[in-house]
């Protein structure tokens, strides 16, 4: 599973929220969700969440041509 640079992106600024602010609401290190933006494959928990912190669906931050 990989998280779509685009659509992150696009929810990112819709939700209104920075990259810090993401990651603490997913209980992790901005260090970490650096990480796993920039990873090719990601757990489905990671996943989750990213979501989650962002108010959205898993579907709407991955890539679904997998």
């Amino acid at each position: 599973m990989t998280i779509n640079d685009k659509k992150f992106n696009i929810v990112l600024a819709n939700s209104g929220l920075t990259i810090k602010e993401v990651a603490e609401r997913a209980e992790m290190s901005r260090t970490r969700l650096n990480m796993i933006l920039n990873q090719k494959r990601v757990t489905p928990q990671a996943v989750g969440r990213v979501a989650r912190a962002l108010g959205v669906r898993t579907e709407e931050i991955i890539d679904m041509e997998e």
